[in-house]
């Protein structure tokens, strides 16, 4: 296969081509257009009301929360403050504290634009999943600005989650400004690391599906109730992804 032929199979910028010393002009501009769509996912706000009002349809009344990051340049610069909620928002979820199995966050992360284009369709497949299952009491969903995965540690011990499952922006790359992530807690509270935790990553139209997504995190989820842990102990099988 010639070197050129790769690029019919990957986003990935391969065979460029030279102008001189440099890129091609069309080469260069295409890089400098991604390179300014990463940056302004990194640096957009989500609109978390309006979210909210997106997702009633699919979820009901969402709860809406703040981490400890008062704005967007805090919360890049000072990234623990993104890992605990405000002082407000410990409070107000603190009043909804029930006894639930599991409950879903939505954190804006590194890339708001991945929540504003792939949270609502996420959550109607894996939703449409659970309900075909038993025994799954989930709490309200909580919509969390300025947040980071460990922010999910933070709302679990202020609502009673046995599980928390967070849907995150994550850090854009240069061909994937709206990469979704999904990570998996089984017990969370503060003071965990990504250790403790299972990831599903590239959930966008050029990577990983919604359903293939939603098949993987049901038996992640189910996995982690029957064994009682997640993280590096728990295995994850391929299987489900075909």
């Amino acid at each position: 296969m010639k070197l050129a032929q790769l690029r019919d199979f990957t986003p990935a910028r391969v065979s460029l081509g030279r102008a001189g010393n440099g890129l091609p002009t069309g080469e260069l501009l295409q890089l400098q257009l991604a390179h300014a769509r990463a940056r302004d996912a990194v640096s957009s706000k989500l609109d978390a009301p309006a979210l909210a009002l997106e997702l009633q349809h699919i979820v009901g009344n969402c709860l809406l929360a703040r981490s400890a990051a008062p704005d967007r340049e805090t919360y890049l610069r000072q990234p623990d403050l993104g890992r605990r909620l405000s002082d407000d928002s410990r409070q107000h979820l603190a009043r909804r504290r029930g006894h639930f199995d599991a409950g879903f966050i939505v954190a804006d992360g590194l890339s708001a634009v991945a929540i504003e284009r792939h949270a609502g369709p996420m959550l109607e497949s894996i939703l449409s999943l659970i309900g075909s299952c038993c025994g799954w009491v989930l709490a309200p969903v909580v919509i969390v600005e300025q947040g980071r995965v460990a922010i999910g540690d933070d709302v679990a011990e202020c609502l009673g989650l046995g599980m928390s499952v967070v849907l995150i922006g994550e850090r854009p790359g240069l061909s994937s400004p709206d990469s979704l992530g999904i990570y998996l807690t089984w017990n969370p509270r503060p003071g965990l690391t990504n250790a403790d935790r299972n990831c599903i990553s590239n959930i966008r139209a050029e990577g990983l599906s919604y359903a293939a997504a939603a098949r993987l995190l049901l038996f992640l989820m189910n996995a982690s109730r029957e064994k009682k842990l997640s993280g590096i102990g728990l295995k994850e099988d391929a299987m489900l992804l075909h």
